[in-house]
């Protein structure tokens, strides 16, 4: 039977009810008998589920609670919020005791509820002694509980259980673990080649890279005793054969003079104590010994210790590990033993320990067999993660590279700087086949057919047009202007956000919020324009439907009977810097642009004008873009032999 101190908060109760965010705070507003928040705050209440479930039946909303929720909630009032983690690992231990021990759990099961209590926990680690660290017996946790667990564990499976519940601790301290995204560390084991062997990650979080690596025997530590005990589960429940340490792996390794076929790593980042001092003479320095303040070089170094000999290493790195001038000793050693292989710069957010944009380094560990290394491959992926794995195949096999990456000599390297950084190196499009011109010399000469200038004739005498402005036509009903909120959290959550940045440079949403009441969602045919305009401002008319306005920008939702769309667009584009007000900082006062007051057959014939006149703009722009890429292939091309004049 569930406590009645068990609480949900909003969110909750929207996946219980299937629905947004927002209908939940509609309904605290319009209806009287919603329950009251018996804990959390003013900006994130907490309700009991039992009240919330009975007011769902009442107005005929109820969704049937599936069971694994219920445990969940449940789960969260075991302790405080930070013990949150070690109830999490005590129902892993359970869920693997159940599995190894289905007969010892049947008989516990049939007796009272103290004397399973009493006697389950020494049951438990008789049975799971190869997890790290000790199981906390401090934890109050509710024999209903436990046997709602081994139920729901029996139902739906141990490993499929664990991990249900594993994404909700995920997604409740979505800002203290710092996992790396699934697509992220399948791209790193995939170049790593695990699949199969025997696999190693010295710093492994809860296991997100050892779990997608398929290896056959794993080895991971790490330092919080409670993300290594949800390491060991998950592997162990897939049927991994899995060691599992906690501790500091650079201080205290609990895998000394071990070589595995790969090591796979995302260590934390920036770490000014992790043991320069003590650490000075340690044998596993051996291209240098990592500056005070590069403790990536540190990790680097720990895990080429740990491969065998011809085996792999794929470690995520800060973007600035490439050129601080701190560490070109030691990548002036790794390119002169042959040892790095690739760096591969992502997107921001690959690693959720950086704010920029990561490198992935590949290195592979000397074998007395290896042929001399002359080059370095050099990606620059960003989004584009197959782009990353394809090149990295491509470079084994000596095949012709993609864009946007390149091979680049050694030797070419070892400048006083010792800069490794793909963005430097590597362009949008490939300098290492004399197509990549060829290329660009097809995308210029698209970007030119594309070129379309509207025919404008002088008129027989100027003509006087009626103005109106914005904040008359709203009072009339013909447009609504709506305004972003002058801030939002655009990194988590399932509703994606157009930012000022996404309308300058003409692409799609890039961010994600929480959907949250008085959201403004963009429809297709609104006007964005930024709140703050620079220059000429870049004013466009939404072709899509679903994406929120995002901070600093503003909406015109026109009546397209009434106001053609792109006729508003190129009007307040002309009319911008004149409605523009002087305060701390310059804003577009949206109600003082002018436009002329035409009807709506000729605002169309205007909007036209106006849409041909913008897009000649970008097209410019465009071609701009490409022509520097393409000099510089053509000048490369030229100088270094790959291409010639005809």
């Amino acid at each position: 039977m569930m406590r009645d101190d068990v609480t949900v908060n909003a969110a909750d109760v929207a996946r219980l009810a299937d629905v947004g965010r927002a209908a939940v705070s509609n309904w605290r507003k319009r209806f009287d008998d919603f329950p009251q928040p018996v804990g959390g705050t003013a900006t994130s209440p907490a309700f009991s589920l039992g009240q919330v479930e009975q007011w769902l039946r009442r107005h005929g909303r109820y969704v049937e609670v599936p069971p694994l929720e219920r445990i969940w909630q449940w789960l969260r009032t075991v302790g405080d919020d930070l013990r949150l983690g070690e109830a999490v690992g005590y129902t892993g231990a359970f869920l693997l005791y159940l599995r190894r021990d289905p007969s010892g759990w049947k008989k516990l099961s049939r007796l009272s509820d103290d004397q399973m209590l009493k006697q389950l926990p020494a049951a438990v680690s008789r049975t799971v002694t190869d997890l790290p660290g000790e199981l906390s017996h401090e934890l109050e946790i509710d024999p209903a509980l436990i046997r709602a667990i081994a139920e729901v564990g029996t139902e739906q499976g141990f490993a499929e259980t664990f991990e249900e519940i594993c994404a909700r601790y995920v997604d409740a301290h979505s800002r203290r673990l710092l996992v790396t995204p699934q697509k992220v560390a399948r791209l790193m084991v995939r170049i790593a080649g695990t699949s199969g062997g025997t696999v190693m990650d010295p710093s492994c979080g809860i296991g997100t890279l050892l779990l997608a690596s398929e290896a056959t025997r794993a080895f991971g530590q790490d330092v919080n005793e409670s993300a290594a005990r949800l390491t060991a589960v998950r592997l162990l429940l897939h049927d991994t054969e899995a060691v599992i340490r906690s501790g500091d792996s650079l201080r205290a390794d609990a895998f000394p003079g071990e070589r595995v076929d790969a090591v796979v790593c995302n260590p934390p980042f920036n770490d000014r104590g992790w043991g320069y001092e003590e650490l000075t003479s340690d044998p596993r320095w051996e291209y240098g010994l990592p500056p005070r303040g590069e403790s990536e070089l540190a990790w680097l170094q720990h895990c080429l210790a740990h491969v065998r000999p011809g085996g792999l290493v794929v470690i995520m790195m800060p973007g600035v590990a490439a050129s601080r001038r701190s560490g070109r000793r030691v990548r002036g050693n790794l390119l002169r033993a042959g040892v790095l292989r690739a760096v591969m710069t992502l997107s921001a957010g690959a690693a959720p320990a950086s704010s920029g944009a990561p490198d992935l380094w590949v290195l592979r560990r000397p074998d007395l067999d290896d042929q001399p290394t002359f080059d370095v491959l050099m990606v620059n992926a960003g989004e584009d993660l197959e782009l990353a794995e394809t090149a990295w195949h491509a470079y084994n096999d000596g095949a012709e590279l993609p864009d946007a990456s390149r091979t680049v000599r050694i030797i070419d390297l070892l400048d006083e700087e010792v800069a490794l950084t793909p963005a430097h190196r590597v362009s949008g499009l490939s300098q290492s086949k004399p197509s990549a011109f060829i290329e660009a010399r097809k995308h210029a000469m698209a970007a030119l057919a594309r070129l379309d200038i509207p025919t404008l004739t002088p008129s027989a005498r100027r003509r006087e047009l009626p103005m109106t402005s914005v904040g008359e036509l709203a009072r009339a009903g013909v447009v609504t202007v709506h305004q972003g909120p002058l801030k939002m959290a655009t990194e988590e959550g399932s509703l994606p956000v157009l930012t000022a940045k996404d309308l300058m440079l003409d692409r799609s949403p890039s961010g994600y919020t929480e959907d949250e009441p008085g959201l403004v969602v963009i429809e297709s045919g609104d006007v964005v324009a930024p709140l703050i305009p620079r220059g000429d401002p870049v004013i466009r008319v939404a072709k899509e439907t679903g994406a929120a306005l995002g901070p600093q920008l503003l909406l015109f939702r026109a009546d397209p009977e009434r106001l053609d769309p792109h006729f508003l667009a190129g009007c307040l584009r002309v009319t911008g810097e004149a409605s523009t007000r002087l305060g701390s900082s310059a804003r577009m006062d949206p109600r003082r642009a002018q436009l002329p007051r035409l009807p709506i057959d000729e605002q169309r014939i205007y909007g036209d004008v106006f849409r041909r006149l913008i897009a000649f703009e970008e097209n410019v722009h465009e071609i701009r873009r490409i022509s520097d890429s393409l000099v510089r292939l053509g000048l490369d091309g030229l100088l270094d032999g790959t291409l010639q004049p005809e």
